[in-house]
């Protein structure tokens, strides 16, 4: 196990650094000038060569790079060009609103696409799977930003019976956790089904039903635990793309998360934020990954960790 983490956090680590250097590459060739959106339209040439020298920007790339990479290393995540504050304050003050609508975007397309992917397999080939399927490919296909104002209107403006938009209640979370669990649980019903109708056809489980036991115990303590594996992985990923912010979501209900921070930063050119955050969403998805590793195991013995 040791060995197998140690192998992981290295894995980890170079991934890390390979985003870094991509993500600090793009930002450096990008046509647009953050030095000009710092300086404003009035300022002089000498005003901006002066801002320029400041911040770094005059040098090299790879003095700029190695310079960025140094002080992270160090936990330095550096300084917002427009907010004067640094990064790392600005992305822990969003941190609680995007771990919880994290919490309630993956707990509703779970509860979704789970109960809609085993019922699916269970009633395989009827017109109840073919209806199921239908409503996840409508979940997968719809835009989310039309899911999210036909909600508002709906159930907000409507029926008024939750807030338009903001972020402090459980009454603010439900409508963007439904508007992602809705996508979500399109791809999580579809997966369930197809890997819940290949255990299902696996030598065990003819031996469970051979045995005489309930239906309900053969799908909740032989098929569901095998077929929820490749479930696991995807969870992994999704952490990592919420907690790199939803910013369509955000801005339909106002939610005050990391996604939001982000699109402000690439409007203004804020570069430190953009790579921060982005090293916090990459974070995000490695660690999911590999815990959803190291959970697998437990569900099935099987499963090595080598």
């Amino acid at each position: 196990m040791l060995a197998y983490l140690a192998r992981r956090l290295v894995q980890a680590a170079l991934i890390l650094l390979g985003v870094a250097f991509v993500t600090f590459a793009l930002l450096y060739i990008l046509p647009a000038d953050p030095v000009r959106q710092i300086a404003g339209r009035a300022a002089t040439a000498q005003t901006v060569a002066n801002i320029r020298h400041q911040l770094g920007l005059d040098q090299p790339f790879l003095v700029q790079f190695w310079r960025y990479l140094t002080h992270l290393l160090q936990g330095d995540m550096g300084r917002s060009y427009m907010q004067k504050t640094e990064v790392a304050t600005l992305i822990a003050a969003r941190m609680p609103a995007t771990l919880l609508l994290m919490l309630g975007a993956i707990g509703c397309e779970l509860a979704l696409g789970l109960t809609m992917g085993v019922i699916a397999a269970l009633k395989r080939g009827t017109g109840v799977d073919q209806g199921l399927m239908i409503v996840s490919f409508v979940g997968v296909s719809a835009p989310q930003f039309v899911v999210g104002l036909l909600l508002l209107y709906v159930f907000a403006v409507q029926l008024g019976w939750f807030p338009i938009g903001g972020y402090g209640s459980f009454r603010h979370l439900v409508l963007p956790s439904i508007t992602l669990g809705i996508l979500g649980a399109g791809w999580y019903s579809r997966m369930m089904r197809s890997s819940m109708i290949d255990v299902l056809r696996q030598d065990f489980i003819r031996t469970a039903r051979a045995k005489g036991l309930a239906r309900r115990r053969i799908i909740l303590r032989h098929a569901l635990p095998n077929a929820i594996l490749p479930i696991i992985a995807m969870i992994g990923i999704d952490i990592g793309v919420f907690m790199g912010g939803i910013v369509v979501v955000e801005s339909v209900y106002g939610w005050p998360g990391i996604g939001q921070l982000a699109f402000q930063a690439i409007q203004r050119v804020d570069i430190p934020i953009i790579m921060g955050v982005t090293l916090v969403s990459a974070c995000a998805i490695v660690l999911g990954n590999l815990l959803a590793d190291l959970i697998a195991p437990f569900i099935d013995p099987r499963i090595k960790l080598r």
